[in-house]
């Protein structure tokens, strides 16, 4: 589900299989590829097509017509049996294990090398017992997974049997994708059969929607439906600019609002999934958030824009680089950093080993750090959420409550036993100032305008200072995030 701050009425919904029981769920690599340039061996050479003006397309575009012939046979439909668990409904005296149930599940996936490899959703093949694979002229083909990442819903599968005849389709660079741009959504709604839709790009970049852990969506209002997820996005020159993932909807089907994961994020993934099996992605050990007004004028940063990074982990790549808490960073390999998807995605996709040049501002003053990214670690950082209130003393700071960070607050809110200092929030008052800077009981407040407090008494010293906008260091469940609470 979307948060509040979204909607409370829409649903995010993966536009995945159909199942034996209606609609399923609702809602790097080393250096980066030239997404221009043709895998050398496996991609077929294009279909010629003939080139009219148009009015709506410009002058040399391809008619849509032809466009959706050259790329349909590279589009494939997925049907698959999955092992699924049910719960027996409990009579008096019976209590059984769960039942394994067989659930029939179908999708869509693009064939992109002339080997049977194919792209597609993670959520259309995961937990498959058996992958069958319908192609554009109705051949038949049994296929197994050969990686699937998770974190970004990509998946890549293998046709068995080396079948011939086959039609990779091309990459495009969904980089150069403007917004208004027209595109075509292949595959198989709703299991009614190869459907091709038409839209236009609405937005890029779609990030924090909570359907991935990695997000940098193409929004389309191109029509997709369940059944039409790991099919194909496609710009007019028939090629894939995106692999369709999911939908924002009411009703559970189409309303004008769908999500591509764009092939500049596909490419590298669909390469190391083959490669290793998994996803090697770049890692530089911090925390994150992104630079507003409030932030910039609290910190006296010379820019508004960028991320400014909250946490250092000890030992990691960016530790050994010297890079410090309240670093700004402002561009990555000399591009401008415009948002934390961003960041994260780009960081990502370079991949372990890679280095990177940052342009970070540091007390004012500007300066470049060369980085060696690590390997992004498998084990999650400590969690968070909010935590049962305990009673506490009175605080200076409008709205809250603080106390000594004791052996029973800390059993009480569950504070990692890496954080050593600090005065822990037991309250927030609805309304307050503090609870609209986003503070909640359980936050550890570490420092008060970049000094570090001990002490309700060092607290009270160092907000009595502030004028205007205070800024707060605060650990959240082992991570630690920056917050301007205004007097």
């Amino acid at each position: 589900m979307i948060e509040d701050r979204h909607s409370k009425t829409l649903a995010l919904i993966l536009a995945t299989a159909l199942s034996a029981f209606g609609c399923s769920r609702a809602m790097g690599s080393p250096a980066q590829p030239d997404l221009t340039a043709e895998p050398k061996a496996t991609v077929a050479q294009p279909v010629p097509v003939t080139t009219t003006p148009d009015p709506i397309l410009g002058k040399g575009a391809y008619a849509i017509a032809d466009v959706a012939e050259r790329a349909l046979p590279s589009v494939v439909n997925i049907s698959l049996t999955k092992v699924g668990r049910r719960t027996p409904i409990p009579f008096p005296f019976f209590f059984g294990p769960p039942e394994e149930r067989i659930e029939q599940g179908m999708g869509s996936g693009v064939i992109v090398s002339a080997d049977g490899t194919i792209l597609t959703n993670n959520h259309v093949v995961a937990d498959a017992k058996e992958i069958k694979v319908t192609t554009y002229d109705r051949r038949e083909f049994d296929a197994k997974v050969i990686g699937t990442d998770p974190k970004s819903d990509l998946a890549v599968i293998q046709i068995q049997g080396a079948p011939e005849g086959l039609t990779p389709i091309q990459f495009g660079d969904s980089s150069k994708l403007r917004l208004g741009e027209i595109v075509l959504a292949i595959g198989n709604p709703f299991g009614v059969g190869q459907t091709v839709t038409m839209g236009i790009v609405s937005a890029k970049g779609r990030a924090d929607l909570g359907i991935v852990d990695y997000e940098d969506f193409i929004q389309t209002d191109a029509a997709i439906n369940p059944g039409n997820s790991g099919g194909a996005l496609i710009n007019m020159e028939g090629k894939l600019v995106g692999i369709n993932t999911a939908i924002l909807s009411r009703s559970g089907g189409y309303q004008g609002i769908g999500f591509a994961i764009p092939t500049n994020m596909a490419l590298p993934i669909m390469q190391s999934l083959k490669a290793n099996g998994r996803v090697v992605r770049g890692w530089l050990g911090v925390g994150i958030q992104e630079v507003d007004s409030d932030l910039a004028a609290a910190l006296k940063l010379p820019v508004k824009s960028g991320i400014v990074l909250s946490d250092v982990q000890p030992g990691s790549p960016a530790a050994r680089a010297g890079l410090r808490r309240g670093d700004v960073i402002v561009k990555l390999d000399g591009k401008p950093v415009t948002s934390l998807g961003q960041f994260r995605n780009s960081i990502a996709i370079a991949g372990a080993n890679r280095k990177v040049t940052l342009d970070i501002y540091r007390d004012g003053k500007p300066q470049s750090v060369s980085v060696q990214l690590g390997e992004m670690p498998n084990e999650p950082l400590v969690g968070s959420g909010a935590k049962p209130s305990t009673p506490s003393g009175p605080s200076p700071l409008d709205g809250i409550s603080l106390a000594p960070l004791t052996p029973e607050h800390r059993r009480a809110f569950r504070v990692p036993g890496d954080v050593t200092g600090g005065v822990i929030v037991t309250n927030v008052s609805p309304g307050s100032s503090a609870a609209r800077a986003g503070l909640r009981p359980g936050d550890v407040i570490l420092e008060v305008n970049r000094q570090p407090v001990n002490s309700l008494e060092q607290f009270q010293a160092a907000y009595a200072k502030s004028q205007g906008r205070v800024l707060l260091l605060v650990n959240r469940g082992g991570n630690t995030v920056f917050m301007v609470v205004k007097r």
